[in-house]
């Protein structure tokens, strides 16, 4: 089930939108959804990759690749 928002943009905005969708065939119903939901999903993980290099800027390469390769294990073993 999905939950309802209301958003408010700029009649620029909506107006790109709306063509960018209608220019790729997206134009019928449920796809302005569908690409607002890509939109803030893509926009999450590129938030929290970027949080994630920043917090270990400091931590050695072999350090990240070592607990890499313990979750990968780990992961394998399940």
């Amino acid at each position: 089930m999905a939950t309802r928002w209301n958003i408010a943009v700029s009649p620029e905005t909506d107006r790109s939108v709306r063509m960018f969708l209608a220019e790729r065939g997206l134009a019928k119903k449920g796809e302005l959804s569908r690409f607002i939901e890509n939109a803030v999903r893509d926009a999450i993980f590129t938030r929290a990759i970027t949080e994630a290099r920043a917090a270990n800027a400091n931590v050695p390469q072999a350090e990240i690749d070592a607990a890499i390769d313990e979750a990968l294990a780990w992961a394998r073993t399940q």
